[in-house]
């Protein structure tokens, strides 16, 4: 059988996956990786750990399928976190500043002041708010020791360093397109982009496509050495390709930590405001195009609002959220600020019209009613702005598993989700992708074809419309600055 082993590098745990020519999952093993908060705001991981985790998990995937050979290796990322090492030694030289960090808050504030917003985002796509990564690259090069031959990347180069034992610095074009230093349109580094946020272009990594070739392996275990390498690509957009949303159009949801609204177009867009505009893939020196809207924090607020509630896990607290009458309160889940399309940094989390009839289960139905309203909120602003319809569209990720939270995202976008069972969507991507590349599958068609396991979510009649009020209160509230009122 050949195989492709993909790597899935996210926030919480690095995942591998053995995926064989017909496009079925062989294996699967994962291992946690950790995160840090040093200073309110702050959040940050060990290079080394994350490297280790990639390795537990492949080893963990590969014992579980030992008959099995690895005709090449795949990555998927985690996006819009990065790192420092040196070039010659590999050693980390800082911390992985995580997508969901805002350390450089005031470094955003200043750019803006600073006349640059309409511009970065004019090139790029993307607002100059915390979670992008164009100021960390200048925080993480400050604190750097001096003397050394530098290297700086999102995730997917530092895991590419890694995999080839240093021989390589390369990263792919869909998180390149992230980093707040590359022109979308040239398809290359700007080196105005690099003057604004004060970045030497010669740190940067090589930029290519999302299925080509990235080295070959030294020194992964299980793996034998010289292993082609041959995609990479950040998480989401790996979760759009593995659900062969090909079309312009088609869209998808992949639900965890944050969430991520992705749909494909048909060509350059600029963003208008409330959602960002980004490369999906570059197959063959051809970009596809994508609308994107990121959730800084969805499902995150389950595991919170359990604990609140003093219930035994997130199953509970969704099985309750089920039985909630009519009329309850609105909750935001604002714990970092508010990402898309608000992208409002001050905001904070709040319940809001609570009164003394407010029950324990009408709490736990705004909290999940949060997740499919951000979502709704994210969808109109792309149908706003692209001029053309949604075609289909697919959810995936940890939390997309469970029905009620699903037909809730249906309920109010009132249109059929199409529930993807295998939650290694952003895996089989990256597979997909590196299979294309050394040909066990010829093209993007071939791709579409292979058998997906998925359940068709259609809406039902619903009070979505007026929970949607209750929800617009919410957010007013959430987002109000006192400063801003009149005689203040």
């Amino acid at each position: 059988m050949r195989a492709i082993l993909a790597i899935d590098q996210g926030t919480t745990n690095s995942k591998a996956v053995l995926v064989s020519d017909k496009g079925e999952l062989v294996s699967r093993g994962s291992a946690p990786v950790g995160i840090a908060y040093p200073k309110p705001g702050w959040v940050e991981q060990d290079p080394q750990r994350v490297w280790k985790s990639v390795c537990e998990a492949v080893t963990a995937c590969l014992q579980a399928a030992p008959d099995i050979g690895v005709e090449a290796v795949a990555i998927s990322n985690q996006r819009e976190s990065v790192t420092i090492w040196d070039a010659e030694t590999g050693e980390p030289l800082g911390p992985v500043v995580s997508w969901q960090c805002r350390r450089t808050a005031e470094d955003c504030e200043r750019l803006i002041h600073e006349g640059h917003l309409d511009r970065v985002q004019s090139i790029t796509g993307l607002p100059l708010d915390p979670m992008f990564p164009g100021p960390k690259f200048r925080w993480l090069l400050d604190r750097a020791p001096a003397g050394r031959h530098l290297r700086v990347g999102t995730i997917d180069s530092w895991l590419v360093h890694c995999l080839t034992g240093g021989q390589r610095h390369a990263c792919d074009a869909s998180n390149a397109a992230r980093s707040q230093l590359f022109d979308l349109q040239k398809q290359a580094w700007s080196e105005e982009l690099c003057a604004i946020f004060d970045v030497d272009i010669s740190v940067l990594p090589e930029v290519l496509d999302s299925a080509a070739d990235f080295g070959t392996t030294l020194g992964l275990p299980g793996v034998p050495d010289g292993t082609p390498i041959r995609s990479a690509i950040g998480d989401s957009h790996a979760a759009l390709f593995g659900h062969g949303a090909f079309n312009p159009g088609d869209g998808k949801v992949t639900f965890g930590t944050g969430s991520s609204v992705m749909t494909t177009l048909p060509g350059f867009i600029a963003p208008k405001s409330g959602i960002t505009t980004t490369i999906a893939w570059r197959i063959s020196g051809k970009p596809t195009f994508a609308f994107e809207g990121n959730i800084l924090v969805s499902a995150a607020s389950l595991p919170w609002m359990t604990e609140i509630l003093g219930l035994p896990d997130v199953a509970a607290l969704i099985d309750l959220a089920a039985t909630a009458e009519p009329d309850g309160p609105g909750f935001v889940p604002a714990f970092v600020g508010l990402g898309a399309p608000y992208w409002n940094s001050e905001a904070r989390a709040l319940f809001s019209q609570i009164n003394f009839n407010t029950t324990r289960a009408q709490m736990a139905r705004a909290v999940t009613d949060s997740i499919a309203f951000q979502v709704y909120d994210v969808f109109s602003a792309m149908q706003n702005q692209s001029g053309g319809g949604i075609g289909a569209l697919y959810a995936d990720g940890g939390p997309s598993q469970n029905r009620f939270l699903m037909q809730c995202v249906a309920d109010v976008l009132m249109r059929p989700v199409m529930q993807c069972k295998a939650p290694e969507a952003s895996a089989l991507g990256a597979a997909y992708l590196a299979g294309l590349s050394v040909g066990m599958w010829p093209d993007l068609e071939t791709i579409s074809r292979l058998p997906r396991q998925s359940q068709l979510i259609s809406p039902e009649a619903n009070d979505s419309a007026e929970r949607r009020k209750t929800w617009g209160d919410a957010v007013a509230r959430s987002t109000w600055n006192p400063a801003t009122v009149k005689g203040e």
